[in-house]
């Protein structure tokens, strides 16, 4: 028996009781895949205002096992190049790839509905877990995987290697998809995209199914899956919530400077009927992304210690402002466009529809559109994104 093989069995019960695992073949590579092995050179903890990096070589195995195997996302690189091996003390930085936790990577591949003649692609490989696991399911040769960090895919390709899978790993841009290997059955993104690329519609056959998170906040994310239409079309629906790390071509930059001088020319100032607060609660937040999807939602804290929100949007140059009494909120408003009354309006409409969850809004990709709704009888549920 394996070190790790408890520990497999263990993980699979676990996911099995709570409904997410019900694929005997995805349970079956669950229990054989050694997660451990995708883990290498080591994670990074979060310790709140610190990441401390943890290594294969300097813990315990019965520890390190428990860390590989355990429920949560484990970060596996900062800042875009640094790993736990290269830093002996806890660091700052901002996590650029990591181990998805096993619930989100079952429940995504349960989603494919995968039968054994399924060709997969896999945008974002980041350590190569989840390719291993449909490797297993699939055949490595019915698995083509795309990394755009060759650091990354060269470790994940190594992995691969060393548990026995010398699947398609490829390095690049994600976004373009693999033409090479197309059409593909399924299309399967471990990023966040900003509106799903019409070139995975166009490699995937009809019929065939492509599931990514859509959204660009850190939060507020739904997790769409559409079917291809013989036309070139693609339709259905957000299925849940859902986070991932933005596409690195799509990523926005942070809001810097002084926001003060950014917003110190209002075209119009009002009460705001909404507090900007529900902005920091999923669902309003996916909403807000469809009515404005260039915004970036930002906080700060005003001298006094009272606390100030924004919305940007740079493409358009546009701002909202919002300020508290303690008690109310005042927005202003400039730029091109008046962001908070296009949000506000689809918050409200949603409101009074009985403020169903993300799962209740379908969706229509073509060539040149995205078009989310809610329900087609109200214009202020139903938001049309043109592509350029």
């Amino acid at each position: 028996m394996n070190d790790s093989e408890p520990e497999r069995h263990r993980l699979a019960a676990l996911l099995a009781s709570k409904g997410v695992l019900t694929s005997p073949l995805l349970r079956e590579a669950l229990e054989t895949v050694p997660c451990e092995q995708f883990l290498h050179p080591g994670v990074f903890l979060d310790e709140g205002r610190a990441w401390r990096p943890v290594t294969a070589l300097g813990t315990a195995s019965d520890e390190w096992l428990k860390i590989a195997y355990s429920v949560d996302t484990l970060t596996t690189q900062l800042d875009g190049h640094l790993t736990a091996d290269q830093v002996g003390e806890p660091v700052a930085g901002v996590p650029t790839s990591s181990s998805t936790d096993p619930t989100t990577v079952v429940s995504m591949i349960e989603a494919l509905d995968l039968t054994a003649e399924h060709r997969v692609l896999e945008i974002g490989t980041g350590t190569g877990y989840s390719t291993a696991l449909m490797c297993h399911y699939l055949g490595e040769d019915n698995v083509t995987t795309i990394e755009v960090d060759p650091q990354v895919a060269a470790r994940a390709d190594a992995a691969l290697e060393t548990v026995g899978y010398s699947t398609w790993t490829m390095t690049g841009d994600g976004l373009l998809g693999h033409p090479r290997r197309a059409p593909y059955d399924r299309v399967i993104a471990t990023c966040a995209v900003r509106r799903i690329p019409h070139t995975w519609i166009r490699q995937t056959r009809p019929g065939g199914v492509v599931l990514s998170t859509v959204g660009s906040w850190p939060w507020g994310t739904g997790l769409a899956k559409v079917t291809v239409g013989d036309d070139g079309t693609a339709e259905g629906a957000i299925i849940g919530r859902s986070s991932f790390m933005q596409a690195r071509a799509q990523a926005a930059t942070p809001v810097a400077g002084d926001l003060a001088a950014r917003t110190a020319y209002a075209d119009s100032e009002r009460a705001a009927l909404l507090s900007p607060l529900v902005l920091e609660e999923w669902m309003p937040a996916f909403l807000a992304q469809l009515a404005a999807p260039g915004a970036q939602f930002v906080r700060a804290t005003d001298g006094d210690g009272s606390p100030l929100r924004y919305l940007f949007d740079a493409e358009r140059e546009s701002f909202a402002e919002f300020i508290t009494d303690g008690e109310s909120w005042t927005v202003r408003q400039g730029g091109s466009v008046a962001l908070w009354d296009d949000i506000e309006r689809s918050l409200v409409a949603w409101h009074d529809a009985g403020a169903p969850d993300i799962d209740a809004i379908r969706l229509r990709v073509t060539m040149t559109s995205h078009l989310y709704r809610i329900d087609h009888r109200s214009p202020s549920l139903r938001w049309e994104h043109r592509l350029a």
